[in-house]
C-alpha cells in the first residue's frame, strides 16, 4: 500500500483509513458528551489498550464480564474511529471512550459537558520503540523503514497524530480544572494498584481494596496477553501480523535502552528537550 491509500489527512493529522473516515470524524465532532462520560486520552502507543482493560472494571466495580465477552475496541471505543457509531448505543453508563485527539480537536459538546479525562503520558523514547514495532506488524500502516528513519519522522511529527511534544502540551494547557487527571504509563507499570486507586478516587467509584487487587490481577500484562478479547488475536493477519511482532509486545518501561545508539539518543533527547523546555510538569523519566 502507498501512503496515500493508507492514510487520510484531517486538519493536518495523518490517520489510517482502515480505522478512520470522513464519516467517523464528522460523527466524532457531532458526538454529544454526557456529564458522566469518561475519556482516556493518549498519544499513540502510550497505554491506550491497557486503559481499555482498566476503565470498564473500575467503573463497574470489578465485574469481569465486559473484558471476557467484548473486544476491547468495542467495550471502550475510540472517539474518532469508525466503530463508535456502531457500538455507541450499547455502551453502559457511565460510558468510557479513548481518543488520540489533541485537545483542540475535541468536539464542542465535550467542552460544555462535565465529562472527565484521564491523560496518560509515556516516555517518548519508549513510545517511539513501541510505535516502530507496531508499524512493522500493522498491515494498514506504512512501512517504518529503518529505526533511524522512523525516529526522524517521529521527531518531525510526520507520524500518526503529529508530534508527541505538541500532543502532550495541548493537554497540559487546558481549562478543564478538576475534570482532568494526569498519570504516566511508568507509574502504572511500577504500581498498578496505586494507579487504580487514583482512577477510582478521580472517578468517584470508591472501590474496595479487594476489588482494586482483583482488577490489578486481571489487568496485568500476562492476563491481557492471554485474553483473546484484549490481545488482538481476532484481527486477521493481513491487518496485524503477530509473526512480525506481537501486538502486546513487552508491557514494560525502559525498553528504549535496547534500541537507541548513543548518537540517536543524543539527537532524540536534544529535540525533545528543546521543545519541552518551557514545560515544568514532573515526569518519572529523564529526557536526556
Amino acid at each position: 500500500m502507498s501512503a496515500t491509500q493508507t492514510y487520510m489527512f484531517y486538519r493536518g493529522y495523518a490517520l489510517p483509513t482502515e480505522t478512520h473516515s470522513e464519516e467517523s470524524l464528522k460523527f466524532a465532532q457531532e458526538f454529544e458528551f454526557g456529564d458522566d462520560d469518561v475519556v482516556a486520552v493518549t498519544y499513540p502507543k502510550s497505554g491506550t489498550v491497557w486503559t481499555q482493560e482498566i476503565l470498564p472494571l473500575v467503573l463497574n466495580g470489578g465485574d469481569l464480564t465486559p473484558i471476557q465477552t467484548i473486544p476491547n475496541w468495542d467495550r471502550v471505543p475510540w472517539l474518532e474511529e469508525k466503530r463508535l457509531a456502531v457500538v455507541v448505543d450499547q455502551l453502559p453508563s457511565p460510558r468510557a471512550m479513548v481518543t488520540h485527539f489533541p485537545y483542540h480537536l475535541m468536539p464542542p459538546s465535550f467542552h460544555k459537558s462535565k465529562a472527565k479525562v484521564i491523560y496518560i503520558t509515556r516516555n517518548p523514547k519508549d513510545v517511539l520503540v513501541s510505535s516502530y514495532y507496531f508499524h512493522q506488524m500493522a498491515g494498514f500502516l506504512e512501512d517504518p523503514g529503518t529505526f533511524d528513519e522512523f525516529m526522524e519522522k517521529f521527531l518531525a511529527g510526520k507520524v500518526l497524530f503529529g508530534k508527541w511534544t505538541d500532543h502532550v502540551k495541548s493537554w497540559r494547557h487546558t481549562d478543564l480544572g478538576d475534570r482532568i487527571m494526569y498519570i504516566t504509563y511508568e507509574e502504572m507499570v511500577q504500581d498498578l494498584p496505586a494507579a487504580l486507586r487514583r482512577f477510582s478516587d478521580f472517578l468517584g467509584c470508591n472501590l474496595s481494596e479487594d476489588t482494586i487487587q482483583k482488577i490489578s490481577e486481571h489487568c496485568s500484562f500476562k492476563s491481557m496477553k492471554a485474553n483473546n478479547m484484549s490481545n488482538f488475536s481476532m484481527i486477521p493477519k493481513q491487518y496485524m501480523d503477530a509473526d512480525k511482532s506481537p501486538f502486546l509486545r513487552k508491557g514494560i518501561s525502559g525498553d528504549w535502552k535496547n534500541h537507541f545508539s548513543s548518537e540517536q539518543l543524543a539527537r532524540f533527547s536534544a529535540v525533545i528537550m528543546k521543545e519541552m523546555e518551557d514545560e515544568n510538569f514532573s515526569r518519572p523519566w529523564s529526557l536526556d
